[in-house]
């Protein structure tokens, strides 16, 4: 097995009395999307501000590309939380100003500043000042800064914040066909179900800890709740199988008993003569499951 990406061990964090991140360890492997995820406040930003040897923990490990954080800027792409992009240059200078800080001679930074602007549908915006573009347009701009210098890790801090469904979805690709060229993306955000689709690890965070760890599938077969999902909706009232139904997003969730059975139910329902085109095993989402792991909900 090759060596981790990253590698955090026992890393803590604390700003007077209040500890920020506290004692959270987990690995992320070349050549995956991880989402580090959590509501605002969470430690997630802090936990990226000391891989990327901006503040110093406290106590614990951190390995970044096998050295420790800061020795390897060279081959990391950056997007940070806060965004700061300089308002009155135009935009490939400033993309060709900032490939050069990461070490790219100006003829490269050109080139690609060109290619990834016309990739992300901004050719005709190069020669137009950062202020005169939109939100959308300006955080498609700095995600490009961040990848432009090709590295072999990206650390994307709240990449899809304030973005219409259009752009989320472009920074989406973007994310994908980096995976898809063997790089590697960590993903950091609160709103878990933008992301849900592109991970296959995550670390939940929680005021400093990490509440869950692993694969996202087998988290959600973990948390999975005893329900059908069901198409057309049917009435189900004075059923014993059957604790409650209810409409979700136009999909009917039937909760069953701890004791019944999906195959109790469907059984049932071909006796009674009732039709039905869709019947499957529900899956708990990030949302839900965030809720009853941080939040103490165990209503289903």
């Amino acid at each position: 097995m090759t060596d981790p990406v990253l590698y955090v061990d026992q890393l803590s964090k604390t700003y007077s009395s209040l500890i920020a991140v506290n004692k959270i360890s987990f690995e992320v492997n070349r050549g995956e999307v991880f989402g580090l995820l959590g509501p605002n406040g969470a430690g997630k930003t802090t936990t990226i501000r000391m891989l990327m040897d901006i503040i110093a923990p406290d106590s614990g490990t951190a390995l970044v590309l096998g050295q420790k954080p800061g020795a390897m800027r060279h081959r990391i792409g950056y997007l940070p939380e806060e965004r700061g992009l300089y308002r009155g240059l135009k935009v490939r200078e400033t993309l060709v100003y900032l490939g050069q800080l990461k070490g790219m001679d100006k003829k490269e930074a050109e080139k690609k500043s060109d290619e990834w602007l016309a990739r992300v549908d901004l050719k005709d915006w190069g020669k137009n000042k950062i202020q005169e573009l939109s939100r959308g347009m300006q955080q498609k701009v700095q995600l490009i800064a961040s990848v432009l210098h090709d590295p072999d890790l990206i650390i994307l801090d709240e990449p899809f914040q304030g973005l219409d469904p259009v752009n989320v979805e472009a920074v989406r690709s973007i994310i994908r066909g980096l995976r898809d060229a063997g790089k590697t993306v960590v993903l950091s955000a609160h709103e878990m179900s933008q992301v849900e689709v592109l991970c296959e690890r995550i670390a939940l965070i929680n005021r400093g800890q990490i509440v869950l760890y692993g694969n996202l599938n087998e988290i959600k077969k973990q948390f999975a709740p005893n329900a059908i999902e069901i198409a057309p909706p049917l009435s189900f009232e004075g059923w014993g199988e059957v604790r409650r139904a209810e409409l979700i997003d136009g999909k009917q969730k039937v909760y069953l008993t701890e004791s019944a059975t999906p195959r109790d139910l469907l059984k049932k329902i071909f006796e009674r003569g009732m039709m039905i085109d869709r019947f499957e095993m529900a899956t708990a989402s990030l949302d839900e499951i965030f809720v009853k792991v941080v939040k103490g909900d165990t209503h289903e």
